[in-house]
């Protein structure tokens, strides 16, 4: 009940924290009902605009933030002796967490099927575009397997890049980082032009961030004008979904990983990290919280070794969280849309899912900026689907503090683990809480 209630203290300083988008949410769900049913249509092509400038510019950072988030998170390793004594360890450990996210989500997004109740929103001509391009695209890949693993190998990085192929342009830089890992301090130049990278595009994502209240208002307005208030009985079941899948993991998923893999009781830990999920459910951010994440972790009993190794790696490639919204999301998308959701498109798009998670930077509003990865192999791009993901921004905010408590809550389980397995954890701490350090100290 306590930590239960610490998680109900951090929904309300989420919300204070972020009062304006959640203002931005209600004065455009109070406008857009204004203007459904007094109709305004110049009104609602300004807002429309809006919304469509707020998602280019949050694409405008995709690639940019993938490349120098993977090529930091890979030489953030060390030396090749940690390499090869944790990293393996970690990156199956990780593996598996996620594998069940994206499960979860898949099993109860086809179970529910939150996309049906949007489906009638959606135009005949944007539905049949979609299943035409998925189909196309659908068709190509099954054609041919083989052909589908080998256009992962970029033959030219830079076309790539010039056309935004994700999939490709992750396997190249996946490559580059692990070079230059290994070759030591001479990959310092290269390692600190992507650093000034990625904090160059967290700067421009605050920026955006800044538009985040009129953009999720004119998005929220343009919905509810052109929708009404049903839109947000439609958006219920996908939301539903989520909490459900969130919960299934924190209760499920992570305890039984615990009990398997370790000798570490899930209550114990989620005690211990208590303040690091509270911050990370206020922030929506797993980077902002990685301090405090790290601080709890070395406080309560898990050594310095572990925490400054598996947590940093974790809070920029493990989103196991982000991957199971990501999973819903699209499988929303699809249903909505009316695409036919075959077998292999369903495992396609919970590998590009991981794949896409594992790229999203730990920063509000992330989640739903790399669903680009996801669609475009998919034969998609966000543009072709914006009335859909008009839903999505409409309660973003939201799901996007849950799933970031679920990413920060999955590095500190595997940092839990891999610390009990390698005897590098003080058990007389970690299973004491009254002597736990107070962790501003």
């Amino acid at each position: 009940m306590k930590l239960h209630m610490q998680i109900l203290i951090a929904l309300g300083l989420g919300i204070k924290r972020n009062w304006h988008i959640f203002l931005g949410i209600i004065l455009g769900i109070m406008f857009g009902a204004f203007l459904h049913v007094n109709s305004h249509p110049a009104i609602l092509a300004v807002l429309t605009f809006i919304g469509q400038v707020f998602i280019r510019l949050i694409q405008m950072v995709v690639i940019p933030l993938v490349i120098s988030a993977i090529v930091i998170g890979i030489t953030s390793v060390g030396d090749n002796k940690q390499l090869s004594k944790f990293g393996t360890k970690m990156v199956v450990y990780y593996g598996i967490i996620t594998v069940m996210a994206v499960s979860i989500g898949a099993a109860l997004a086809m179970l529910m099927k939150p996309g049906l109740g949007a489906a009638r929103f959606i135009t005949e001509n944007a539905a049949g575009e979609v299943q035409a391009s998925v189909a196309t695209a659908m068709a190509q890949q099954q054609g041919n397997i083989g052909q589908l693993f080998l256009d992962f190998l970029p033959s030219n990085p830079f076309h790539s890049l010039a056309v935004g192929n994700m999939v490709s342009i992750i396997v190249f830089v996946v490559i580059l980082a692990i070079a230059l890992a290994r070759v030591g301090d001479v990959n310092r130049p290269v390692v600190s032009f992507f650093e000034s990278i990625f904090a160059a595009t967290m700067k421009i994502t605050d920026w955006i961030m800044l538009l985040a209240a009129p953009g999720v208002f004119a998005l929220t307005a343009s919905a509810v004008s052109s929708f009404g208030g049903e839109i947000f009985a439609s958006i219920s079941k996908y939301l539903a979904v989520l909490i459900i899948g969130f919960a299934l993991q924190l209760f499920v998923v992570y305890p039984l990983f615990l009990k398997f893999f370790s000798r570490i009781s899930a209550a114990t830990l989620y005690s211990a990290v208590a303040e690091a999920m509270m911050v990370a459910f206020g922030t929506a951010s797993s980077s902002a919280t990685l301090p405090l994440t790290i601080a709890c972790c070395e406080k309560r009993g898990i050594s310095h070794k572990i925490a400054s190794f598996v947590l940093p790696l974790g809070a920029t490639l493990n989103m196991d969280g982000t991957a199971l919204l990501q999973t819903v999301a699209v499988i929303f998308l699809a249903q909505a849309y009316g695409v036919v959701l075959t077998p292999f498109l369903i495992i396609q798009i919970c590998v590009l899912a991981i794949i896409a998670s594992s790229t999203c930077a730990g920063i509000p509003g992330a989640g739903l900026i790399t669903i680009a990865l996801i669609l475009n192999g998919m034969g998609l791009s966000p543009e072709q689907l914006v009335a859909g993901f008009a839903f999505l921004f409409t309660i973003e905010r939201i799901t996007d503090m849950m799933r970031t408590l679920v990413n920060v809550t999955s590095d500190t389980v595997v940092a839990a683990a891999i610390a009990d397995n390698e005897g590098e954890i003080n058990y007389e701490l970690f299973n004491n809480p009254e002597a736990y350090e107070d962790i501003t100290n």
